[in-house]
């Protein structure tokens, strides 16, 4: 078998630039080239579950080729960066590691060597690179697998680096990486995001991975020199684990034993288990220095989503809480501008035999959020978010009561069967779904909040239009309420009697209620005439 598909001189990885829009294909060095000018607006074959796999693929070998050849600003020309990933290689100076098909005795990329040297006793084919792919469906409802037969080798490239650095647990013989918190977790990513390209969120991630790199050797107790940074460089039987403790700070793990092949028909994989994890990490729970994985402190473990995802509530902890210890991306610094920067969240929820959805969300900042960011004085953004989400449940709690009163016929008491409870549940969801879309940087957010020049003003105005919204929710619950006449009537102004009375409760908010009661003298107040 000879060596085919290699990344330092074939053009296998499409794009977009950012110029004209015009579609290019490139060579790892290349890409590199073309990220540090900026060039590129996309990538036209990833999928989106594969976004952050890719972009911590990139900024993780370009920051270990920059390390191991004393640079700190990325390379200009490709022979540069084709030098410095072959350095990286020093047993492979022919470029096997950077191939997508080599002999079995012999790494590839992403693909550990085979000890044995043979690939005859691997039973498990896989004939199309949605196949390989982490993503798990239901019953092959959701998403059918194998539906890529016509596909180029870059398709099996970003497969591969989906799944071996982001794939868990899935039966035996099938171990995930070390970076997340236990087999049925996920490896959620939060990063600052600069105006401009692809490129320019890719050069400042790899000046945060150097300028922290001591910082994660320290609290990782990992490797400053000589530390496995290509953990697919080394041979593997599926018996034996790797030390955490062995590794570079920058590591680009896999999880699985899968080798690419070649034959007439086109490239496939095959496949076989392992015996145990290739990372031994387990007691870890995720702390690995991750540069985009939010740490939970109390717990001393990896974030891990829900098929909530990066909720309103989630977010705002993840920015201005003290829950989370903040990834080193997510650090703003200077060169990231004052205007245009975006938190980007990005996971995919994982289950026991099931996937529960990609979830990614963009955070724009304002000036203000920004300067206390950099200050890192956000107490003041954590209180405000924590007041908003607090005044968001407190609404929704009391539509939710006047919604379960309608669809209780109307009853005076609190204690509501389990259909009326399932029917106010469901026409809730609308409210807090808009109220999740707008909390950052919608109308009347946060951001709107932070930037006033009369921020009571504007949370007035948020719960003013709140109420009504809510309101609305209520009366649109009509049709689905009581149909006969009297229970009709009685229900419905049961209904708007709770509703109304709730949010003019001081114990609701006080500050609106304090509105409402202005309103109403105003109105009550006797005209003088002269």
């Amino acid at each position: 078998m000879t060596l085919r598909y290699s990344l330092l001189d074939e053009p296998l990885i499409g794009a977009r630039l950012t110029e004209d829009g015009s579609r290019v294909h490139l060579s790892l060095p290349a890409l590199f080239v073309a990220l540090a000018d900026d060039r590129i607006r996309d990538f036209p074959a990833l999928r989106p579950h594969q976004r952050h796999p890719w972009h911590a693929f990139l900024v993780q070998l370009a920051a270990m080729a920059l390390h191991e050849a004393g640079q700190t600003a990325p390379f200009a020309d490709e022979a540069a960066w084709k030098a410095a990933l072959l350095a990286l290689t020093p047993d492979d100076p022919d470029g096997a590691a950077w191939c997508l098909v080599s002999p079995p005795e012999r790494p590839a990329l992403m693909q550990p060597p085979v000890p044995e040297g043979t690939l005859k006793a691997w039973k498990n084919a896989l004939t199309a690179p949605d196949e390989l792919d982490m993503l798990v469906t239901s019953k092959n409802h959701d998403l059918k697998v194998a539906r890529m037969q016509r596909c180029a080798p870059e398709d099996w490239l970003l497969a591969l680096i989906s799944l071996q650095t982001q794939e868990g647990f899935l039966g035996a013989g099938n171990y995930g990486i070390s970076r997340m918190n236990g087999g049925f977790a996920s490896r959620p990513a939060l990063g600052a995001v600069p105006r401009g390209g692809w490129g320019r969120r890719w050069a400042r991630d790899i000046r945060r991975l150097l300028d922290s790199r001591a910082e994660i050797v320290r609290d990782m107790e990992l490797c400053e020199q000589g530390g496995l940074g290509l953990v697919w460089l080394r041979p593997w039987n599926g018996i034996d684990s790797l030390a955490f403790t062995i590794l570079d700070p920058f590591y680009i793990e896999i999880c699985r034993r899968i080798r690419l092949v070649e034959s007439p028909a086109g490239i496939s994989a095959l496949a076989t288990g392992s015996k145990a994890p290739r990372i031994e990490a387990k007691s870890r729970n995720g702390v690995t220095g991750d540069p985009w994985m939010p740490i939970d402190i109390g717990a001393g473990k990896a974030l891990t989503i829900t098929a909530k995802g990066f909720d309103y509530k989630l977010s705002s902890e993840l920015l201005f809480g003290q829950k989370f210890r903040s990834p080193i991306a997510q650090a703003l610094i200077a060169e990231d501008g004052a205007q245009g920067i975006v938190m980007l969240a990005r996971g995919v929820t994982r289950g026991q035999g099931k996937t529960e959805g990609y979830h990614e969300r963009r955070i724009p900042i304002s000036p203000k959020v920004r300067a206390f960011m950099i200050q890192k004085k956000t107490d003041v953004l954590a209180k405000i978010a924590e007041e908003r989400v607090s005044d968001i449940g407190k609404v929704r709690g009391v539509l939710w009561t006047a919604l379960a009163t309608l669809f209780e016929n109307g009853s005076s008491k609190d204690k509501f069967g389990d259909s009326a409870k399932d029917m106010a549940n469901l026409f809730a969801k609308p409210f807090e779904r808009f109220e999740d879309s707008r909390f950052f940087d919608g109308p009347l957010g946060l951001n709107e909040e932070v930037e006033a020049a009369q921020p009571e003003d504007v949370r007035l105005r948020w719960y003013l239009d709140m109420a009504k919204r809510a309101e609305a929710i209520l009366i649109d619950a009509f049709e689905s309420g009581p149909r006969s006449g009297e229970r009709r009537y009685r229900a419905r102004a049961a209904a708007l009697s709770r509703l109304h009375g709730g949010l003019r409760s001081d114990k609701t908010l006080p500050t609106l209620a304090h509105h409402y009661k202005a309103q109403k003298d105003s109105k009550e107040a006797p005209h003088v005439q002269l």
